[in-house]
């Protein structure tokens, strides 16, 4: 028998323990996503897999939003984030950094996700790209890696959001 766990059985944390927490070296980079609900999805993972920033590029809103705020659910004010005017420019910040830049996109020469072992000690940066147009080629060129998600249907993408989610649970697991 299963019983539902109330709320207060969830051990959450507070936004302010959340930001002392050890992250996971992971940078979520939404390039150009329009869709407030999807910004909001993204902040919600980046939340529940302790990534250590999320970086709004283009097109994208910020928070404070009640769209943002209708997914995310009070994550915007956990997760660190930070918005650019491009995403190349996000990007080329990050590899001054040392990231290693991984466009999750469909390419020539794709590693599947399940094919991908992160390394120890290397900081990633994830790049999710617009709901029509993917990521930008410009930034595909800029990458290190690029990430599929394999899919058996009849549809060649997933939504922005759930392939955030897929792609983070898999890196997280793999990185505990």
């Amino acid at each position: 028998m299963f019983r539902k766990l109330l709320n207060s059985e969830l051990n959450r944390i507070t936004p302010e323990e959340f930001k002392l927490r050890k992250k996971v070296p992971v940078t979520v980079i939404l390039d150009n996503i329009r869709s407030q609900h999807n910004i909001g999805s993204a902040f919600r993972s980046c939340d529940a897999f302790l990534i250590e920033k999320l970086l709004l590029c283009g097109i994208c809103a910020v928070p404070p939003t009640a769209e943002i705020h209708k997914s995310a659910l009070g994550a915007e004010f956990s997760v660190e984030w930070e918005y650019f005017e491009s995403t190349v420019e996000a990007v080329r910040r990050l590899k001054e950094e040392k990231y290693v830049i991984v466009s999750v996109e469909q390419t020539e020469n794709a590693t599947f996700l399940q094919d991908f072992s992160p390394q120890e000690g290397v900081k990633y940066a994830l790049i999710f790209g617009n709901e029509v147009r993917g990521v930008q080629q410009e930034v595909v060129n800029m990458s290190d890696i690029c990430l599929e998600i394999p899919q058996y249907g009849t549809k060649h993408s997933l939504n922005v959001s759930v392939s955030i989610g897929v792609v983070l649970w898999d890196l997280f697991s793999k990185m505990l």
